[in-house]
């Protein structure tokens, strides 16, 4: 039987092959490097425009490249590089016509070595750019994820560089090293990415092992339940070589989830410690209760009590209350625990000793004679607890019983003092609800400078944080007292805020000048009678025939206001009570008379009142007679 011989592997498969391997690259990137590079050369060697579309193909096995040229189709060629004869395109596309655009084979004869000595930079510079998009896409989607390399260089100034996988270097500042650590060269170590970016030279890879998301990998890396997704890590607070504190929760019941961190023996966390460089840390167990959650991040330290407060602002305080033996343990070397439970928590933790507390709980006490008016019981204990901070003064032995009374007694006046802070905040907010209902919703969409304010006014009052006419708005319903403590605001630049907002128009309220009718008024609705009931105080019960009702009650429980000759724009703007039972204007000079036309001596006025008999709100108009007295018309 012949046998065919067989026959040599191409030098360009053999030196193809190998670019492949030394650079570690797809074949299809090699191959988009060199063939774009043969399509530079050909435009280099026929000088060929940009403008001109130009392919060109590689075989990997034979190394054979062919280009084409998009070249227009006439009867006698002029220039070979632009134009191909008819029947030569009808060779590649056999539909062809005169005029028309083909892509047809273009090579050079000699192409094969012009394109070895012209392509050669170019096929380089492209291989060592896909190279760099290969390794940036890479490390991209190592971002937060922990990598291992082995240490090249070491500087006291730029940190430390590393040696990682596909030929890549990544970069260690002096701030992102756990303090106390020294690296050799050629010490391999673990790092996190954090963060990727494309440069000059190649993807720029800033590593950290100071950073929290470190540790959270590494116990991922140690921990099968966190890995898996049966312990959730909640938190995380660290000091680099340190101390940091854990906080965890098991996603499904019956599982510890400190147990399973910690690990038989600590075999598991002391692993993390020992690559921390001997960091210390904390795993905690994390709770929805805050007061639970704060008392275990406190840990190791026994607390006592804790008392959370949070203002308007939004700023969280929790008072932790421990014994005098744990005030160190609690507070930490240079107050390290106590810093790391606030960033663990999310709380501003101020951290007393139960002697502290209780000398500070019988002040308020003392000093706030409503908060001791509702504590007559904690009120009696103040003899007592006076007695046994003078023994602890005098540093005379204080018994156990004695420290759960102190206990006792600053729970019970921490706890009522922040249930009246918290119904303080409550009140607040329903008054802030009251007033923001009576401020028509389009004030808060105009600026304050369409309100007419005089120029002084205005400056202060937008130096003072007022953008808009309905904060302006807000804050003279809540309390006119800001306003009119602003340096430079006096009565008269009130009178000019007042009056230039009396002026204004919005679709909630009548537009100024407009007659409305002051007939008898719908019925008072049964919502509105519990409305009133509940927030009108008695002088000003509606359902009495002598009281005076405030305007923003009369104004839900109607659908029209009714205003006439009595009772001005401005007046029911400001929401004024006299306002419904308009007194007798000042007499007017004959002269004023003549100008606006009235008769003199007759005076007019509009009072709305509950009728009784008809269950509903009235408008009465009155007028007052020579001698003196009103009567209804």
């Amino acid at each position: 039987m012949k046998t065919m011989p067989k026959t040599p592997k191409n030098e360009f498969a053999l030196a193809f092959n190998e670019v492949l391997e030394e650079k570690q690259l797809p074949k299809e990137i090699i191959l988009a490097a060199i063939e774009s590079a043969m399509v530079s050369a050909y435009r280099r060697a026929v000088n060929a425009s940009t403008a001109q579309h130009v392919e060109a193909k590689i075989d990997p096995d034979t190394g054979k490249v062919t280009v084409s040229a998009e070249k227009e189709v006439v009867e006698d060629v002029m220039d070979d590089r632009t134009e191909v004869l008819l029947d030569v395109a009808r060779k590649v596309n056999p539909e062809v016509q005169l005029g028309d655009m083909a892509i047809v084979e273009t090579t050079p004869a000699d192409f094969g070595r012009v394109a070895a000595q012209t392509a050669r930079q170019v096929i380089q510079q492209r291989i060592r750019e896909a190279e760099r998009a290969s390794q940036l896409e890479y490390f991209q989607r190592q971002l937060g994820e922990i990598v291992s390399g082995v240490v090249q260089a070491s500087n006291p100034v730029q940190g430390v560089t590393l040696g990682l996988d596909m030929k890549a270097e990544g970069v260690m500042p002096n701030n992102q090293k756990v303090p106390g650590e020294r690296f050799k060269v050629h010490d391999r170590l673990r790092a996190v990415v954090l963060e990727v970016k494309d440069g000059p030279r190649g993807p720029q890879i800033i590593l950290s092992r100071a950073h929290r998301n470190f540790l959270r990998r590494l116990l991922e890396n140690e921990v099968p339940e966190i890995y898996h997704g049966i312990v959730e890590i909640r938190a995380i607070a660290r000091e680099p070589g340190a101390r940091a504190k854990v906080a965890v929760l098991a996603t499904q019941a019956g599982v510890d989830a400190v147990g399973a961190c910690v690990g038989i023996k600590g075999v598991r966390i002391q692993a993390i410690v020992k690559e921390l460089h001997d960091e210390k840390i904390d795993i905690i167990q994390w709770d929805p209760d805050p007061v639970v959650y704060i008392s275990k991040a406190i840990s190791p330290a026994r607390v006592n009590g804790v008392f959370l407060s949070e203002n308007a602002e939004g700023h969280k305080t929790a008072t932790v209350v421990v014994s005098e033996d744990q005030l160190s343990l609690a507070i930490g070397r240079d107050g390290q625990n106590a810093r790391l439970a606030a960033k663990l928590t999310g709380w501003r933790i101020d951290i007393k000793s139960l002697i502290e507390a209780s000398s500070d709980s019988l002040h308020k006490l003392q000093k706030d004679a409503g908060l001791a008016a509702l504590l007559p019981n904690v009120v009696e204990m103040i003899p007592a607890i006076q007695e046994i901070l003078a023994k602890k003064a005098e540093n005379r032995p204080v018994t156990p019983e004695e420290f759960t009374q102190l206990t006792q007694f600053v729970d019970r006046v921490e706890r009522r003092t922040i249930q009246i802070k918290e119904e303080a905040a409550r009140v607040v907010e329903e008054k802030t609800a009251v007033a923001l209902a009576q401020v028509p919703e389009a004030a808060f969409g105009m600026k304050l400078e369409e309100a007419g304010i005089k120029e002084h006014t205005f400056n202060i009052l937008t130096e003072a944080g007022y953008e808009t006419v309905g904060a302006l708005m807000l804050t003279l319903k809540m309390d006119q007292n800001k306003v009119l403590g602003l340096a430079g605001i006096g009565p008269k630049a009130m009178q000019n805020i007042e009056e230039a907002l009396a002026a204004l128009t919005f679709p909630e309220l009548p537009e100024p000048g407009k007659p409305v009718e002051t007939a008898t008024q719908p019925e008072v609705p049964a919502e509105a009678e519990a409305v009133i009931a509940e927030e009108v105080p008695a002088a000003l019960d509606l359902r009495q025939p002598e009281a005076v009702a405030p305007v923003e009650v009369v104004k839900e429980a109607v659908e029209e206001p009714a205003v006439k000759d009595g009772v001005s724009l401005e007046e029911m703007f400001a929401f004024k009570p006299e306002a419904f039972t308009a007194p007798a204007p000042e007499e007017e000079s004959e002269s004023d008379d003549k100008k606006k036309g009235k008769k003199k001596g007759k005076k007019k006025s509009v009072e709305l009142e509950f009728d009784e008999k008809l269950g509903a709100v009235v408008a009465r108009k009155k007028h007052k007679r020579p001698d003196g007295v009103w009567e209804e018309e």
